[in-house]
């Protein structure tokens, strides 16, 4: 096996390695801030002694993406990721070619 094959193999898989580490890393369920047992009244206590009453939160919505905008957008990323393939497909066969004329 080719050096160097060998070691762009093990790149990708470092880098797989690394993308799944950040992807998994930072999981939001992980990232809940849970209230120690025992304090169910929702007020918090501050480490000088006073109560401050829990944060009442608002959900505006309001707006919000339309169900076509989301669909044009999936088919326009299919679209630009078949031309991608296509374009990849193409140039690494034109390379076999060359190399293989050379040989």
């Amino acid at each position: 096996m080719n050096p160097l094959k060998r070691i762009r193999r093990f790149a990708a898989v470092l880098a797989g390695l690394a993308g799944a580490l950040v992807a998994f890393g930072a999981t939001p369920a992980f990232a809940m801030h849970e209230p120690p047992p025992g304090t169910g009244s929702g007020i918090t206590t501050s480490p000088v002694g006073t109560t401050t009453p829990p944060v009442e939160v608002h959900t505006v919505v309001v707006g919000g993406m339309p169900g076509w905008q989301i669909a044009l957008i999936a088919i326009v990323a299919a679209l630009f990721a078949a031309a991608v393939a296509v374009l990849a497909d193409r140039s690494r066969s034109a390379r076999r070619k060359a190399i293989a004329a050379t040989a």
